[in-house]
């Protein structure tokens, strides 16, 4: 059976100590993956999600010292938005206070109780507000309680000129329906998947276009259960829109095929397999440097370079 919905999102940080602090302890994420950026070694790459790493919960993070901020904009993700349980907002309020992290006031969306806050390199994230999700697994750093944490992607938000053609995309190729609207959002939903099964566009013409930088969005993924679903959804894409992806690439927990969506967002498909124990146990998810195959042979020298983060 095929599962739709978003695979993981993948942002811009600056330093990368700070990076895993802040996902780690303020909320509670668990480092699943610590390896490197492929096409630039010298940078990691830091995965953040559930005890597994599974698809729908994984954040990940390119960290530059020195990073020149972002600037939000037309073409970019705007919010990334993470699910908690119904009732966990005011302790989520309480804890961004006591840890001096800036958020907003919570307000209605969809019906649903949402908390925007900032990550400190200016990521833009939020924690909606979810009924019947307590009995969920939930990873927890032992700091905070189980049945107040962070249980996967909600959604993300897209800022785009034109909601239009981009929700072809998503509703041709990537497994999603239109199911709402309100004011200018427009609200789509992967049938079946609760877990990162939602996409938001705000339709926006006239906004300066975005420019990537500390606390950019750099991609969003989507799920392909394997190599046959991604290759139709290849298919799809060249056939009935025009677009062509890039050659498949071996991201060695998930294969990938990238591509620019008519709002210009980068958007992947990855596959669900063979997912993060494949070069190590679950109970040692993201403890040590990981490096593909082809970067083994410099291990001593890529190592020298890259700050040490715990």
């Amino acid at each position: 059976m095929n599962h739709h919905g978003i695979h993981h999102v993948t942002a811009i940080a600056g330093n990368a100590r700070r990076n895993v602090e802040f996902y780690t302890r303020t909320l509670g994420l668990r480092l699943v993956k610590k390896t490197v950026n492929f096409d630039d070694p010298g940078t990691y790459h830091l995965y953040y999600g559930d005890e597994t790493g599974s698809p729908g919960t994984i954040l990940t993070f390119f960290p530059w010292d020195h990073v020149a901020p972002g600037r939000l904009g037309i073409g970019e993700t705007q919010e990334t938005v993470f699910r908690v349980p119904e009732g966990a907002i005011g302790y989520w309020t309480h804890r961004f206070v006591e840890n001096g992290v800036a958020h907003q006031a919570p307000v209605k969306r969809f019906g649903e109780t949402v908390l925007s806050f900032k990550d400190p390199h200016g990521m833009r994230l939020a924690l909606v507000a979810r009924p019947g999700i307590t009995g969920e697994p939930a990873w927890t750093n032992g700091d905070i309680p189980a049945e107040v944490a962070i249980r996967g992607f909600h959604s993300v938000n897209l800022l785009l000129a034109d909601a239009a053609p981009t929700g072809a995309i998503l509703t041709d190729v990537l497994g999603f329906t239109e199911i709402g609207r309100e004011g200018s959002l427009v609200r789509f939903k992967a049938e079946g998947t609760e877990i990162g099964g939602i996409v938001d566009i705000h339709g926006a013409g006239g906004f300066l276009p975005a420019r990537m930088g500390g606390g950019s969005v750099h991609h969003i993924a989507f799920r392909a259960a394997d190599d046959a679903a991604e290759a139709e959804m290849v298919r799809k894409l060249a056939e009935n829109h025009g677009i062509r992806t890039t050659e498949q690439k071996d991201r060695n927990y998930f294969r990938s095929v990238y591509f620019r969506e008519p709002g210009h967002v980068l958007f992947e498909i990855a596959t669900d397999v063979p997912g993060f124990a494949a070069d190590e146990p679950v109970a040692r998810l993201g403890e040590a440097l990981k490096l593909p195959p082809f970067l083994e042979g410099r291990r001593a020298q890529i190592e020298a370079v890259l700050p040490e983060v715990a």
